[in-house]
Parts: C-alpha cells; sequence; structure tokens
C-alpha cells in the first residue's frame, strides 16, 4: 500500500469524481445519481439530497479536476482552499467495520464540503509524499480521464481496462501490419 487506506479510497474517489463529468458526458445527473455515487464509496454523514446539493457537487467537481492539471504551488492552493472552506477539523474516528481513519469534518457538514475536505486531505498526503506525479490523465488516443497511479511501480498509465485494452489491440495491429 502506497498511503494509508483511507488516503487511498478517499483519492480514488474523488478521481471518480472528477470523471463524472468526462467526454462530455454528464454521468450525475441528478440528486439519485449522486446518492449512488456517495452510496458506492461510502460517504456517511448528512445528506440533503436536493438539486442545490448537487449544484455544490458539481461545482467542487469542477474545482478538484484542477488538480490534475496544476503544478505543486496550484495544487496546495486548491488544498488549502478546500480545507479552509470546509472548516477542516481532523480528528481519529471507526466506524461501519473499518479502523481508525481521519474524518476532517463533522458529520452536519454539507455533502460537498465533507467530499471537498476529504480529497484535499488526501491529496495533501500525496503532495507530502512528493508524489504528485501519481496524479495524471489517461494516456489513451481520445481520452482525457483523470487517474490515480497507486501501483509500486508508477506505471499506471490508463484510466481503465477499456482505454488500456483499446490501446493494446491498436499496438498490437500496428505491429503486425509492420511486421
Amino acid at each position: 500500500m502506497l498511503f494509508a487506506h483511507d488516503t487511498e479510497i478517499a483519492l480514488a474517489a474523488a478521481t471518480a469524481l472528477v470523471n463524472t463529468a468526462a467526454d462530455g458526458e454528464e454521468r450525475l445527473p441528478d440528486p439519485p445519481a449522486l446518492a449512488a455515487f456517495l452510496d458506492a464509496w461510502g460517504f456517511t454523514g448528512s445528506r440533503v439530497g436536493d438539486a442545490a446539493e448537487l449544484a455544490a457537487v458539481h461545482r467542487l467537481r469542477t474545482v478538484l479536476a484542477g488538480i490534475w492539471d496544476a503544478d505543486e504551488d496550484g495544487v496546495v492552493a486548491v488544498v488549502n482552499r478546500l480545507l479552509r472552506d470546509g472548516s477542516a477539523l481532523p480528528q481519529l474516528v471507526r466506524h461501519d467495520g473499518w479502523g481508525y481513519h481521519v474524518h476532517a469534518t463533522e458529520p452536519t457538514a454539507s455533502v460537498a464540503d465533507r467530499m471537498g475536505v476529504e480529497a484535499a486531505m488526501a491529496v495533501a498526503d500525496v503532495v507530502r509524499a512528493g508524489a504528485l506525479d501519481r496524479l495524471r490523465r489517461c494516456s489513451a488516443r481520445g481520452c482525457d480521464d483523470a487517474l490515480v497511479d497507486l501501483t509500486r511501480n508508477a506505471s499506471r498509465r490508463f484510466c481503465d481496462s477499456t482505454c488500456a485494452n483499446r490501446e493494446h489491440v491498436a499496438a498490437y495491429r500496428a505491429r503486425r501490419a509492420t511486421g
């Protein structure tokens, strides 16, 4: 494991959130889709389930997406803003079968604040480890999805197996055509 378990989950969830708007397709179109996303990623705490909450998460998604394209100082500025705006107050908690891990907001904080602070805390660990190169964009032609590389040797190039398979097949066909 490269980072603490909760850090890796938060990085993966932030990446998944950024990718809900990839390729011009809205994958969080309504409050039920947001609820399903929150459930899938195990977000706890209060939820309103309305259009305003969804809009706040959409705004957060735009802010988080900027992390993948910023230099270190830009990433730090986003992290600090998210922590400040979310009134972060880190504390160790244990629930739902998880061992102790860090929560940095009150359970009553808005979904967008909780998601933003959780992502900011995880990205802060990445910055502190000098591992911002682990946050990158997919190398597949025609795909600009965000990815977080949690492999030991930092070798992940594609956002998912679909992109990886498509690129590998294209490379195979190109080799066969010239060989």
